[in-house]
């Protein structure tokens, strides 16, 4: 498959996201956050700031526990608690940012593929999970980058590079979910074979933190009410359009992840 769909504005205007909602916190969706580890703690942080800046009303993060009590005051709108703690009693659920080997991965992401919550799956997890054996009523969303495509595939990063989309299929087939596969073009594939495909955005996208942040916003989008596809593909325009406006204003690179949330509810409000 030699590319897709075009991802810009006309693609967007048909895979809409909820009306904004007048009312308190629960009523703008209930996002719980698992991410994070003793060496990188602020992964949690990026993605949950990214979530709340979707729009996501109400923010719970699940993290390792030597590292809990330094988030909590890190991030005041948040409920913080530890990993083992962690309740999945939200209206979705994103996790894998920052989360290391150690953290039982497989464990965690099985009981999370066995709920019926809008799920996104990053990272540690994705080297982690097996393929489901029946299909969710909400297809999960996975974030690999193109070594965390191979090990889904058990293959190569170069047969990755060599057909992206066609791997992105496969691993949508394999784990009956929505991917993306990520890359400086990016590929949006369904179960169904379809593909929209993403080169926007800007050098300093490349940058730590970056997916973490990515997550984030589709963890947000998702536990606002959007539809899984139409969640990850406003994600990865939004995401790749903040870094548009921040190459603009600070240069192509040398932009923080942590800068990256600050542009996205401007942009959706165009």
């Amino acid at each position: 498959m030699s590319g897709g769909t075009p991802l810009d504005r006309a693609a967007l205007e048909q895979h809409s996201l909820p009306p904004v909602k007048d009312g308190d916190k629960e009523s703008k969706g209930r996002i719980l956050v698992i991410a994070g580890s003793r060496e990188v703690p602020g992964a949690a942080l990026l993605c949950a700031t990214a979530a709340m800046r979707a729009g996501a009303g109400k923010l719970s993060i699940a993290t390792d526990e030597t590292v809990s009590d330094q988030i909590a005051i890190a991030m005041p709108e948040a409920k913080v608690v530890a990993l083992s703690d962690a309740d999945f009693d939200a209206d979705a659920i994103v996790a894998g940012p920052g989360m290391s080997s150690e953290q039982d991965c497989a464990r965690i992401a099985a009981a999370l593929l066995a709920t019926y919550t809008p799920l996104a799956l990053d990272a540690a997890l994705l080297h982690a999970m097996e393929p489901p054996d029946a299909q969710r009523a909400s297809p999960p969303i996975l974030l690999p980058h193109a070594g965390e495509l191979a090990s889904l595939l058990d293959c190569d990063e170069e047969e990755i590079g060599r057909d992206p989309i066609g791997c992105g299929l496969r691993a949508a087939e394999r784990y009956r979910s929505i991917v993306l596969v990520k890359g400086v073009t990016s590929h949006v594939v369904t179960p169904a074979g379809e593909c929209w495909t993403y080169d926007g955005g800007a050098p300093g996208l490349g940058v730590s933190g970056s997916g973490d942040v990515l997550a984030g916003i589709v963890g947000g989008l998702l536990a606002r009410g959007a539809e899984p596809l139409n969640a990850l593909l406003w994600s990865v325009w939004l995401h790749g359009e903040a870094g548009a406006l921040l190459a603009a204003k600070v240069g192509p690179i040398g932009f923080l992840a942590r800068e990256i949330a600050d542009e996205i509810p401007a942009l959706m409000r165009r």
